[in-house]
């Protein structure tokens, strides 16, 4: 086994590790472990929530969960070496669960306290309890209903330059100035509350917490992507914006459909990673990768053969309205004809079956974007996943 350099608790909040980590993108957050270029090792994860939700029926936890914590990171790891305009490549070996924490949680967040994809049509709170049979998944919460996982990182990135900080800051209050009073709101502006900066203190650390990004979404430093196919044998090549590169991961997930459709998406789950990791130096203007991430998945994946494919077209769902060519609404399309028809199939309720398209390994396409005036996206469900012959008769 690899050499453990981030150790949790899963008893402890990340702010009383021995080793804290961190829930915030900031290129001043000092990192916790130094590796070379060539290094293998190990690192540990808490779930994405800091252990707030509970292995239970209650879904109250998913309702009332502290979004400011979200999400905790292990890390910053300082790869030695690595300069601004290199790239960091990382190559992920192995992922798993923790020993005595092998479950995982899936669940829809409330209108109030994050939302969802489909918050119009599932404003409340709901939850699902996975528990794990080695590379397999099954839910009390979703009878009949047994697949492989495609263990991931939901969150894996390096730090932002000042730079690039100010841009991120900048553009999204620009985008919550639009419409300030939006729930949920249209992005999640830097505060302190909740805020876990590794071993900060005092003056230093309420300055960064007034300057630095929430981990909520994916931006140019990788961050929470959420992409299912970034497991076992992926290799990824960030480029790097600060000294050290300065990688941090979390937000595990056992398996996910594509979309993480429920905000709390996916199978979460506290867990480790096997990492290995170089540098190439001046590879961002040698690669031309400035932008964004580049990664090769790996080989390892669940191999399901037979799908049934659920269309959406860009068409207002209730109102009828017509859209140009976009793809968020005929994603949502795709994904409420799913579950209308599971509800009948499994005999789910709408929110089994929507959990079900968040969790399973569920393949989302976008299949056509130059028909005018509608986009088409599709939704494929392996049939294999079910106790029964779930197709049309």
């Amino acid at each position: 086994m690899p050499e453990v350099l981030f150790r949790v608790d899963l008893n402890k909040p990340m702010e009383e590790q021995e080793t804290p980590g961190h829930n915030r993108w900031h290129p001043d957050i000092p990192a916790t472990v130094s590796v070379n270029p060539g290094a293998v090792f190990r690192i540990e994860c808490k779930d994405w929530t800091d252990g707030q939700i509970s292995n239970n029926d209650d879904p109250s936890d998913i309702r009332d969960v502290n979004l400011n914590r979200v999400h905790v990171l292990s890390g910053p790891v300082w790869v030695n070496g690595a300069e601004p305009g290199d790239l960091l490549v990382v190559d992920i070996l192995d992922i798993g669960a923790l020993q005595n924490s092998e479950w995982g949680f899936n669940g829809i967040f409330a209108r109030e306290n994050g939302g969802c994809f489909l918050v119009d049509h599932y404003p409340e709170a709901a939850k699902s309890i996975w528990d794990f049979h080695g590379i397999y998944t099954t839910s009390r919460h979703l009878p009949g209903v047994k697949f492989a996982g495609i263990i991931h990182p939901g969150l894996i990135g390096t730090a932002p330059s000042h730079q690039l900080l100010d841009r991120w800051n900048r553009r999204e209050r620009d985008l919550v100035a639009t419409n300030p009073e939006r729930v949920p709101p249209l992005a999640n502006l830097p505060t302190s509350h909740s805020a876990v900066l590794g071993k900060l203190q005092g003056a230093e650390f309420e300055r960064i917490a007034k300057e630095a990004a929430r981990t909520v979404p994916p931006r140019e430093n990788g961050g929470n992507c959420d992409i299912k196919n970034l497991s076992k044998g992926t290799r990824i090549y960030f480029p790097v914006h600060v000294e050290g590169a300065k990688l941090s991961m979390g937000d595990l997930h056992f398996s996910q459909g594509d979309g993480e459709v429920t905000f709390c998406g996916g199978i979460e789950m506290a867990g480790w990673m096997d990492l290995h990791v170089d540098v190439i130096k001046g590879g961002m203007a040698k690669y031309n990768i400035v932008n964004n991430p580049v990664f090769k998945p790996g080989p390892v994946e669940p191999h399901y053969s037979e799908y049934l494919v659920f269309e959406g077209i860009s068409v207002h769902e209730t109102t009828g309205q017509q859209y140009y060519m976009d793809t968020n609404v005929a994603y949502r399309n795709a994904c409420l004809n799913a579950i209308e028809y599971l509800k009948t199939a499994m005999g789910f309720t709408g929110e089994q079956a929507y959990m079900l398209l968040g969790t399973a390994p569920v393949e989302g396409r976008i299949a056509g974007v130059v028909d005018i005036p509608n986009a088409c996206c599709t939704l494929s469900i392996p049939t294999s996943i079910f106790d029964r012959n779930i197709l049309p008769k």
